[in-house]
């Protein structure tokens, strides 16, 4: 019964004494129409009366019912809860604690709450009861229990406030933290774990690259090899024929005889042929040079120092390679700026480059006349290339997808999804991008934007 309801019913009690009192003056005047007044407030008050009542059984009904459902919450909780004084003396603990202290509640009730804990961490707890502060404090501590020290738990203070907002205590709350730990340590494994696949997946796909490109080099290597092997073989064959027209005259021939040889043997067309030959050797052997020193240029590694790379001649280079290695049937059109340099690494420009040129040449297999365009271009800051084709390019709803890793939109087995997003991961590395448009004119378009640079004269 609240204060209220007791004031209701000193009123409504007055109310009745005043009836009491009127009803006697009424007799004594035999006034019956006072008598009728009476009974009248009088049952008023009587059902005033019943209806406190029920009203306070009502709230007291509901007052339980949430006393019921806080104890059941409580009850339910996994975590510790401790609740505790201003002095620090335990007023409610609940069943997760009782289990882990092996103590039941009517036992705890009054206790010191820094007594709950080990030895070493007595005085923290402690501390923590007695500090002023209004926030909520984090900490590790271990609770005494029947069978020892508890694991490691991770206890959340919060002061608790009566309700004129004065501190009233303090309310304990916790968990084991070992059980986190071993989650995070799973946790980690896996992402370590899936930090390697990814690697050996990105490895994998730049096996494949490579594979492609060493199509594309063995094809470039056999062209001046083979001119070398020709003309070494040629160049034995004419060796051996000067060898046996000395041979003649250092015995003795007569002149008639060493002009009879010198026709047979073809001495004069020979000497004739040396020198285009020997020139020719020589240019296809530096052909051969040139192209295993873009060979060990081509590196994945990003600790190499960046540098002017000359576009104009990686993207002939990517584009030879690319369509050596798929054997394509696509015509290639460039559109090159010799004096477009961008900054960065040589090797992996290349690599980026030959990706989107082979993705062209797969897009337009199809194609009545396959054709593939790379322009370039300088833009402020920016050296542009873009590799346009004429396929049928990617659908709309998979535009947003295109550099998600595993996504591909080849057949099963022709593609890992993995080129265009380490081509993507390469691009911002430099400090560029790679987008993608559809052109008006259909197909697909990739645009490679890289830092401008100047080569070595200074020339941007």
């Amino acid at each position: 019964m609240t204060k209220a309801d007791v004031k209701s019913y000193a009123k409504h009690g007055d109310l009745i004494a005043l009836v009491a009192g009127k009803e006697e003056i009424a007799l004594s005047e035999g006034g019956e129409s006072v008598w009728l007044e009476v009974i009248k407030k009088m049952d008023e008050v009587y059902a005033d009366l019943i209806g406190y009542e029920a009203d306070l059984e009502r709230k007291n009904g509901e007052l339980e019912a949430a006393r019921n459902f806080i104890q059941s919450v409580i009850a339910s909780v996994s975590d510790v809860l401790i609740v505790c004084d201003e002095r620090g003396a335990i007023l409610q603990v609940n069943p997760a604690f009782e289990e882990l202290a092996g103590r039941g509640e009517a036992e705890l009730k009054g206790a010191s709450v820094a007594a709950l804990f080990v030895e070493q961490d007595e005085a923290r707890a402690a501390a923590i009861v007695a500090g002023q502060a209004r926030d909520p404090t984090s900490v590790e501590l271990c609770f005494r229990t029947s069978n020892g020290p508890s694991d490691l738990m991770a206890i959340n203070c919060s002061p608790l406030f009566d309700s004129g907002g004065r501190r009233a205590g303090a309310v304990f709350t916790g968990r084991p933290i070992g059980e986190l730990r071993r989650a995070y340590e799973a946790l980690h494994r896996a992402h370590v774990d899936l930090q390697q696949a990814q690697s050996r997946l990105v490895e994998q796909e730049k096996m494949a690259s490579l594979g492609r490109l060493v199509a594309g080099v063995a094809h470039e290597l056999n062209n001046p090899i083979s001119f070398v092997y020709g003309n070494i073989h040629t160049l034995d064959r004419y060796r051996k024929a000067i060898a046996a027209y000395l041979e003649t005259i250092h015995a003795g021939a007569s002149a008639q005889e060493r002009d009879k040889l010198r026709r047979a043997s073809g001495i004069d067309a020979i000497l004739a042929d040396l020198e285009p030959l020997i020139d020719g050797t020589l240019e296809g052997a530096v052909r051969i040079s040139e192209i295993v020193k873009n060979l060990r240029r081509l590196s994945f590694s990003t600790k190499a120092p960046r540098e002017a790379v000359s576009l104009s001649k990686v993207v002939e280079t990517a584009a030879q390679w690319a369509s050596r290695s798929k054997k394509a049937k696509a015509k290639i059109v460039t559109r090159l700026e010799p004096e477009l340099y961008a900054s960065g690494q040589s090797g992996q420009i290349h690599s980026v480059l030959v990706n989107l040129i082979d993705n062209a040449l797969d897009a337009v297999r199809e194609a009545e006349s396959p054709l593939v365009t790379i322009t370039m271009r300088g833009e402020g800051d920016a050296a542009i290339v873009a590799v346009a084709d004429n396929g049928k390019g990617v659908p709309e709803a998979l535009r947003g997808r295109i550099f998600e890793p595993f996504f591909t939109t080849k057949a099963v087995g022709e593609g890992t999804g993995l080129g265009l997003w380490i081509s993507y991961s390469i691009a911002h590395e430099h400090g560029g991008s790679i987008e993608y448009d559809a052109p008006p004119e259909g197909g697909a378009r990739f645009t490679l934007r890289l830092p401008r640079a100047t080569d070595g004269a200074g020339r941007a």
